[in-house]
């Protein structure tokens, strides 16, 4: 059969996702949003029918509710509101999660139905068994302007060859990523020994619909995972001399070492897999970008894996699309590798460590485990130091330049170094950010604000000098604090300001007297009106 290739160049879209699982279909309902063109294809010719992914943490939970998801995923899915853990089946532990850092559970095809019916909404389509061939000329530089865009060279189910060029590439197409290999970036890390079994089921008995259970003994841990619709994961390390994974053997698992009475009456799922702990030494290779499993895997301890992807997502949505409509310099797009590369380095080395506590099986190290479990249920030091962390809401990218802090620390120096401390880099305080439009549904997606607190004496004065400040930047929207409101969520007493940045971070924070200062970061984030 004589090969047939149609060139597509001058496209009507700026940015070619390849993989339309939730972090793709994400980036592609952000760009969307701020008004960037989007083409999303997929190797696979019907969506995913297996419920991989559940868990959904509230920083998640955020992104979806501000991109118009949030009611279909919560109508949909199980809050999640402790997590209790058991030794030899004695209670060591139950950690409750206040509702704002609650996560949910939904299977993985159903948050991509509901993502999928928002792409649909906002006019984008999947288009399904389309094949990445080649990248040609990749452009290994790392400089954003070192070419105009990026030909792709796509297979169609019906065997049409077509060649596209387009201005920017994202890869989400999973661990096996094609773009990944095109570009030649590394993908290192380990791979645990063991294997782990996996049956989602619905059972006879009674189990909790919002606890998730660790059953642990020196045979291995035992892990149930409420679902929607009475369905129950139940994980655990392969048992030595398994060979694969039933129902049988699951539930002599659940006899050996799970709670008394539950039994496995209707399967959903069955699968064996190894655990990995890898990551892209790349995200970005000038106008390719990596995202999702295609940039980093880890184990699925904590449930932290999908929601990676989805922040990966929304940090490079935003980024794009100023670059796009000539708001910000294409130097921007540099920091997107370095936040979600730093960010993800984390999120496998606390995933990493909650995997191997699974695997204890030594009398002295489950010793110490359950006691290390009672002293935490007691203190409470798990709710309320480690749950914000798992919940996203503890996540701050590091700075890189020092204006994008105070001329002096006086006034939030202390606060910032506590745990939980708001830091410059991390989310702005969600109720303030939903009280005043920069986060939110209403929020405009592209918009940047500033949120001040002005000084008790020359107010006026101030305010009226950050006004002739953002006459070169009219796109920066001003929202004032109210002194009781910032101090309880900020911790900072002084007068000043907060730059949030469209994804809800904060981009600088400075003082009354650090205008010069703010003045210097507009400067590196956008292009003031009449420079182009």
């Amino acid at each position: 059969m004589t090969e047939h290739i149609q060139n597509t160049g001058g496209t009507d879209y700026d940015v070619l996702i390849v993989g339309a699982g939730p972090t793709g279909l994400t980036a592609a309902i952000e760009l969307l949003r701020r008004g960037v063109g989007v083409r999303i294809i997929d190797l696979t010719t019907v969506p995913l029918d297996v419920p991989k992914a559940l868990a959904l943490w509230p920083r998640a939970l955020d992104i979806l509710e501000d991109m118009g998801a949030g009611p279909a995923i919560r109508e949909a899915s199980v809050q999640i509101n402790a997590l209790s853990y058991f030794s030899e089946r004695r209670h060591l532990a139950t950690f409750d999660f206040q509702e704002d850092l609650a996560p949910r559970h939904l299977p993985q095809p159903e948050t991509e139905r509901v993502l999928t019916d928002r792409l649909h909404a906002l006019g984008g389509k999947v288009e399904r068994g389309v094949r990445l061939l080649d990248i040609e000329k990749v452009d290994h530089s790392g400089d954003v302007n070192a070419t105009d865009g990026v030909t792709a060279v796509l297979e169609h189910g019906d065997g049409l060859i077509e060649r596209t060029r387009v201005p920017f590439l994202i890869g989400a197409d999973g661990a096996g990523s094609k773009v990944r290999g095109e570009l030649g970036s590394a993908f290192t890390g380990s791979t645990y020994e063991m294997e782990f079994a996996l049956v989602d089921a619905r059972i006879e008995g009674t189990l909790p619909t919002d606890q998730v259970l660790y059953f642990q003994n020196p045979n291995g841990t035992l892990v149930i995972v409420p679902q929607p619709d009475g369905v129950y994961r139940f994980l655990s390390v392969m048992p030595p001399g398994g060979e694969r994974v039933n129902v049988k053997m699951m539930q002599q698992v659940i006899y050996d070492r799970g709670p008394r009475g539950i039994k496995i009456t209707e399967p959903v799922w069955e699968t064996v897999f190894r655990v990995h702990a890898r990551h892209a030494s790349d995200f970005q290779r000038g106008r390719i970008f990596l995202m999702g499993d295609a940039a980093h895997v880890h184990s699925p301890a904590g449930g932290q894996g999908m929601n990676s992807g989805l922040q990966d997502a929304h940090n490079l949505a935003w980024k794009l699309a100023a670059v796009i409509h000539g708001a910000s310099p294409v130097s921007l797009l540099d920091t997107y590798g370095p936040e979600r590369s730093d960010a993800t380095q984390r999120i496998v080395r606390d995933t990493d460590f909650q995997t191997r506590a699974w695997m204890f099986n030594g009398r002295v190290q489950v010793r110490a485990r359950d006691a290390a479990f009672r002293v935490l249920d007691r203190t409470g030091l798990v709710s309320h130091f480690y749950a914000p962390v798992m919940a996203g809401r503890r996540l701050a990218y590091d700075i890189v330049r020092a204006t994008q802090r105070p001329s002096r620390k006086a006034g939030c120096g202390l606060h910032e170094k506590l745990p939980g401390g708001l830091k410059v880099g991390a989310v702005f305080p969600r109720r303030l950010a939903l009280a005043h439009r920069i986060s939110g549904p209403a929020a405009d997606p592209q918009g940047w604000t500033l949120a001040v607190l002005p000084p008790s004496s020359g107010g006026s004065d101030w305010s009226a000098e950050i006004g002739h400040i953002l006459d070169r930047w009219p796109q920066v929207r001003v929202e004032r604090l109210r002194r009781r409101n910032s101090l309880r969520a900020t911790g900072c007493w002084r007068p000043g300001y907060y730059l949030v940045r469209p994804d809800g971070h904060i981009a600088a924070h400075g003082h009354d007297r650090d205008l010069n200062r703010l003045e210097a970061e507009l400067t590196a984030a956008l292009i003031p009106t009449g420079a182009h």
